[in-house]
């Protein structure tokens, strides 16, 4: 499944196939496909990901959210929906701020383009398996 994250994009985790010298592996790896007004990304490259049309997309969960930051869902999604505005705007005015997911993984712009680069302990967390594969290929 896919997590929508409005004005920023969607998470999901892709199933991809890898074939070794004797073994073909199937690794589950995490994906960010950017969804930010394009008006912010001026002279910024970005990698263009396309989430296959079989997994299911889901809006960020706010009464999930509200839960376990124990903020009412209201102040939560206006956190969420400030944020994302701050950081477009930052984005705009050319600066390079640095958006951190916990337990997830940094967007940052490098060399002008602006990637998603996931934590180890994310993707490690996805695959119990093929660890080393799904690291490499992310």
């Amino acid at each position: 499944q896919g997590i929508l994250v409005p004005g920023l994009g969607t998470f999901a985790v892709v199933h991809e196939q890898v074939n070794g010298t004797e073994e073909v592996y199937v690794v589950r790896r995490p994906v960010f496909q950017l969804d930010v007004d394009m008006s912010c990304l001026r002279e910024l490259m970005f990698p263009t990901v396309m989430i296959p049309g079989d997994i299911e997309i889901m809006p960020l969960d706010y009464l999930w959210l509200s839960q376990t930051t124990s903020l009412p869902p209201d102040v939560v999604r206006g956190c969420v929906e400030e944020t994302i505005l701050l950081y477009s705007f930052q984005l705009r005015d050319r600066q390079r701020p640095v958006f951190v997911f916990e337990n997830i993984g940094i967007l940052s712009c490098q060399d002008n383009g602006l990637c998603m680069q996931f934590y180890c302990s994310c993707i490690a967390g996805l695959e119990n398996r093929d660890n080393w594969v799904a690291l490499l290929l992310t």
